[in-house]
């Protein structure tokens, strides 16, 4: 299935595993949807208005129902369906899946697999993010550890898909937190550490918009500053100087501001030294924000803050930089690295890294009351809902049965509290079967939760009297005078010729649209280099009659400037070569001089800008007498790098670079090629081939000798059968001797990649620069 209009290509690779279910593609609901839509409930607190739970349980054979489908997601629901995210299957066949059950009997309706690929992901650390329900379809929506995004009809059948990865340059990490999606009117908000092209080609913690309907990028926010670490912190929505807007936690360490429906930075406040993970709660009856911080190697702290009434002047950029004493509130000794907080009642209720609940005061920070659950608490958080604490935590160290003691292997806790106000009363504790990282959600009398080995349903059977009513939220201010355009897609990629349609909302000051345009012709298009640009490019593309971008002939990437009267807005894109196509880097002027303390003054030209990832971490400079891509090495943070230089549906293709590695008889580094989500290295210290998709899910080497300061060929394809399976196949050679008939290198993969861009990979980590040169791709 392939789904195009002219922006994003959307990424059709994916696979139907498991159980499929007669309804799979039945029509999305049309009803609007109620429940437990994301993961942190209607309240967007971890608060609950159900009555009727379960408050003491005996044991694990007391659960209403129970399901196979090991995971650290949090359930969401609505009409009577639940959905969440797990894994099935070992090994390079093992898959992140999105799997719907029947709430009420625990019976599998549908299934939906995709494997890893290209990730750091180590153990079974995925499924750490939730799905999200769209309360006016219920559609449901979900960011896999790889970077897929997705939307589903309830039925179970596939609207459209992107790789983030090969889009954006989002990045993984071994930890493989995810950011769980979330709906917002028409649009649906996620985030990720990427590194894209042009201004958003440094990394950076980063915030998007796609609308809902279509997977189009509606626009990409950079709130924060340098990331620190990933953060999978969840926005908040609300209001704030009649803007909607989201708070969230950031990777930089601050709290963040972001109008959420034009990605306009408005403020942050710097709080900590390293990224915070754990959700803000927002205490809106005092305009307080609360948030949570600390590693398990650092101290952290629980931090109150009033909302700063600050935001850009006209004309200028955001965020404000707000100093944390002009708006702390109060500030205690509790932290968490990624547990989350929840708010219910006037108290937050944490559970701290070393596995104390405790209760604090939101309007004061005391601590209400602390108590001893377990030894240590990760991803999950409690749930508070009639009148009771649900909070799972590791307690059990010697429960291990097989598995890494970190992930399934070890039994987790259940525990129910009661706050009896300056102390927690203990309903049940009850032995879990797999270490929980999942939060617990209520629905219809029933509570829900997975662990690393199953899924449960705790509570009565039946309809218990409904779903409660969620906190009526403030009606969405009515639209002013139009002062800007917004153009949809934000960001376009094309092929040479290609058309793209786009469509131009007029929106008022706030970011509320006004209007959007019927007929797109009116609005006039200019080539637009933004003041800041390293590179001064133009894309090569104009705009016909009919408001339609063409794609012209060359690789290419800038942005146009759209104008309506007065009214402003802007488009970013791309145009990448069809099959087959060459570099070379000839054509590049070497006019920048370095100016790092690694290395004496050195010319070299920026990498290709519509290449995702290049930026940063490889530059073009003169190798024996010619010009090379080069890996940069004076920046320790971009040791290794990816640079995606085609588009994630292509498929069928031969990929070959001449590569070579500075270094010694001892000391060299690593240089490969991706080839449809597969990457294929020359490993220097290791003096092997090998080809990986994940290091711990698939990675086959052989022995091959390569020497430093020498350049090599080295080749690459995938052949993929009808029935799903592939093979992988790899070759190398000293430059200028005959190409090898055979194959250095042949891996199967049963569940094989299908699609994806081609690529190029360095790893540099002890200041060996790695060279690429004449890379050429074709179809096979």
């Amino acid at each position: 299935m392939k789904i195009k209009n002219g922006s994003f290509r959307r990424d059709s690779s994916w696979l139907v595993t498991g159980w499929v279910a007669a309804a799979l593609f039945a029509p999305a609901a049309v009803a609007a949807a109620g429940g437990w839509l994301s993961w942190r409930g209607p309240e967007q607190s971890g608060f609950s208005r159900e009555t009727g739970l379960p408050e003491r349980i005996g044991s694990q054979a007391e659960a209403l129902w129970t399901a196979e489908f090991p995971g650290k997601s949090t359930p969401v629901i609505a009409d009577g369906r639940l959905y969440i995210l797990g894994y099935v299957g070992e090994g390079a066949e093992l898959q992140e899946a999105l799997a719907c059950f029947d709430a009420e009997t625990g019976r599998a309706l549908w299934r939906h697999g995709f494997t890893d690929f290209l990730s750091d992901i180590i153990y079974e650390r995925y499924s750490t993010s939730s799905p999200t329900i769209d309360p006016e379809t219920g559609n449901v929506y979900l960011q896999g550890t790889q970077g897929v995004l997705a939307a589903f009809t309830a039925g179970g059948q596939l609207l459209w898909q992107h790789s983030l990865m090969e889009m954006l340059g989002r990045l993984t990490f071994p930890n493989g937190r995810t950011a769980s999606p979330l709906v917002d009117g028409d649009l649906l908000l996620t985030r990720g550490i990427t590194s894209n092209w042009g201004n958003q080609g440094a990394g950076g913690d980063r915030s998007y918009a796609f609308d809902k309907r279509t997977g189009e990028l509606v626009w990409a926010a950079s709130p924060g500053d340098r990331p620190k670490d990933n953060s999978f912190s969840h926005p908040y929505l609300t209001f704030f100087r009649g803007k909607r807007v989201f708070y969230a936690a950031a990777g930089d360490g601050s709290i963040v501001c972001v109008n959420a429906r034009t990605g306009e930075p408005l403020w942050r406040v710097p709080l900590a030294k390293a990224g915070i993970n754990a959700t803000v709660v927002v205490h809106e009856p005092s305009q307080t924000i609360v948030a949570t911080y600390g590693t398990p190697y650092e101290p952290g702290e629980m931090v109150a803050m009033r909302i700063p009434d600050v935001e850009p002047g006209p004309g200028q950029a955001g965020p404000v930089v707000v100093d944390r004493a002009q708006v702390e509130l109060w500030f205690n000794e509790l932290s968490s690295s990624a547990s989350s907080p929840i708010l219910a009642n006037d108290r937050i209720y944490l559970v701290q890294e070393k596995g104390n609940l405790c209760a604090v005061e939101v309007r004061t920070g005391r601590i209400a009351w602390r108590t001893p659950v377990g030894i240590e608490q990760r991803n999950a958080c409690p749930l508070f809902a009639d009148g009771k604490l649900y909070v799972p935590i590791l307690d059990n160290p010697t429960g291990k049965d097989q598995g890494d003691s970190s992930e399934a292997g070890t039994k987790s806790g259940f525990y129910i509290f009661r706050d009896r106000g300056d102390t927690a009363e203990k309903l049940t504790h009850l032995e879990l079967d797999g270490r929980c990282f999942s939060t617990p959600v209520a629905y219809n009398g029933k509570v829900y939760l997975q662990t690393a080995r199953r899924l449960y349903c705790f509570g009565r059977a039946g309809d218990n009297s409904g779903l409660p009513a969620p906190a009526a939220e403030p009606a969405w201010p009515q639209p002013g005078a139009a002062t800007q355009l917004q153009i949809i897609p934000a960001e376009v990629l094309l092929h040479p010729g290609e058309v793209a349609s786009v469509r131009v909302r007029k929106l008022d000051a706030h970011g509320y649209t006004v209007e959007e345009l019927h007929d797109v012709s009116t609005v006039a298009w200019q080539p637009y280099v933004p003041p800041t640009a390293l590179v001064r490019a133009k894309l090569d593309a104009a705009f016909n009659p009919r408001g339609q971008l063409v794609a012209g002939t060359n690789l290419s990437a800038g942005a146009f400037e759209a104008r309506l009267g007065e009214l402003r807005g802007y488009l970013r894109g791309r145009v990448l070569p069809r099959l087959p196509f060459r570099e070379d880097f000839e054509g590049y002027t070497l006019s920048n001089t370095t100016t790092n303390e690694v290395e004496p003054p050195t010319p070299f030209s920026y990498p290709p800008l519509p290449w995702i990832g290049a930026r940063y971490r490889f530059d073009i400079r003169e190798v024996d007498g010619s010009q090379a891509l080069t890996k940069t090495i004076d920046n320790k943070f971009f040791q290794r790098g990816t640079a995606f230089i085609g588009h994630a549906d292509m498929s069928n293709y031969t990929i070959q670079a001449d590569v070579r590695s500075e270094g010694t008889r001892r000391k060299m580094s690593e240089v490969g090629l991706v080839n449809q989500r597969y990457l294929i290295v020359l490993k220097g210290n290791a003096q092997e081939l090998e080809i990986n998709s994940n290091q711990e899910r698939l990675k086959v080497a052989v022995p091959f000798r390569w020497s430093p300061n020498l350049w090599y060929t080295l080749q690459a394809r995938v052949d993929v059968a009808a029935d799903g399976t592939g093979v992988v196949r790899a070759k190398a050679w000293k430059k200028g001797d005959p190409e090898p008939a055979a194959w250095t290198l042949e891996v199967p993969h049963r569940l094989a990649h299908r699609q994806g861009s081609p690529g190029l990979f360095a790893f540099s980590p002890q200041d060996m620069r790695v060279y690429l040169d004449n890379i050429h791709v074709r179809p096979h």
